[in-house]
């Protein structure tokens, strides 16, 4: 008698995610390697206390990817929080243990790597990043990290924040580097961008929007007008997916 393959399961733990990036991605990369044992599904929940559901139903789960909402909102649930997304304050993947539940944070590398291309080819020493969420918090740390100063800018500006109505032309024409943490302009409302005075970016400035679908966002044309550097966030999440393999295969 054969012996059956034990399944494998991984999935993406948001809300409202069915034009996620990661189910495709991961369902092509099992079957280019073979792995007809493993599948990936998208586990939209409409309040994160549905994990517990979740975790019950489908006892075959050795990974999952987090997304917006859940990226802050995740942690309590876990058993151990790696030291870089403990410090972040962030969890985007979570690897299935003997001893529960580990949070780790890919973001911060997904970021990293696909901007190292561009910091080759301009000097950027101060950053604009839009929004104050989960994904906004490993932004700021791998900025920190490259000694580039930035601000975070909100809508509700808390202490040390700016707002977006504050943004005047010498700040804009200071921080070349301006990131769209906010999920503006995510299919299908595709017209929203963040409320900046793009008038004042030019040449000197790189627009980098975690936004990937559509590929070229409203945020990211605006940019182009000015004659600014972009970039989608689509090599970020390549890497950052790859790391979560590399850390669910450890």
């Amino acid at each position: 008698m054969e012996k059956t393959e034990q399944k494998h399961s991984y999935g993406l733990l948001g809300r409202d995610i069915s034009y996620s990036f990661s189910k495709g991605y991961f369902t092509d990369f099992f079957r280019k390697e073979g792995l007809h044992n493993c599948s990936y599904e998208n586990f939209d929940l409409p309040d994160i206390s549905d994990l517990e559901t979740i975790l019950k139903e489908y006892p075959e789960l050795r990974g999952l990817n987090v997304t917006i909402p859940y990226k802050e909102a995740i942690m309590p649930y876990l058993h151990e929080i790696d030291p870089e997304a403990a410090t972040i304050g962030a969890v985007n993947t979570i690897k299935f243990t003997k001893t529960g539940l580990v949070g780790y944070n890919t973001d911060g590398y997904g970021f990293r790597r696909s901007l190292e291309p561009y910091l080759a080819k301009q000097s950027h020493t101060h950053a604009l990043i839009l929004g104050t969420g989960g994904a906004s918090k490993a932004i700021g740390y791998v900025l920190k990290e490259l000694g580039i100063n930035y601000h975070f800018i909100s809508r509700n500006p808390q202490k040390d924040q700016w707002g977006y109505e504050m943004l005047t032309k010498e700040q804009i024409e200071q921080h070349t580097l301006i990131i769209n943490c906010t999920p503006l302009g995510t299919y299908p409302r595709l017209t929203e961008k963040p409320a900046i005075p793009y008038i004042f970016v030019g040449a000197d400035h790189l627009l980098y929007d975690l936004v990937y679908n559509p590929e070229k966002s409203a945020f990211l044309q605006e940019g182009e007008k000015g004659g600014a550097a972009i970039c989608n966030g689509l090599p970020m999440l390549q890497y950052q997916a790859k790391k979560s393999w590399e850390l669910w295969q450890k």
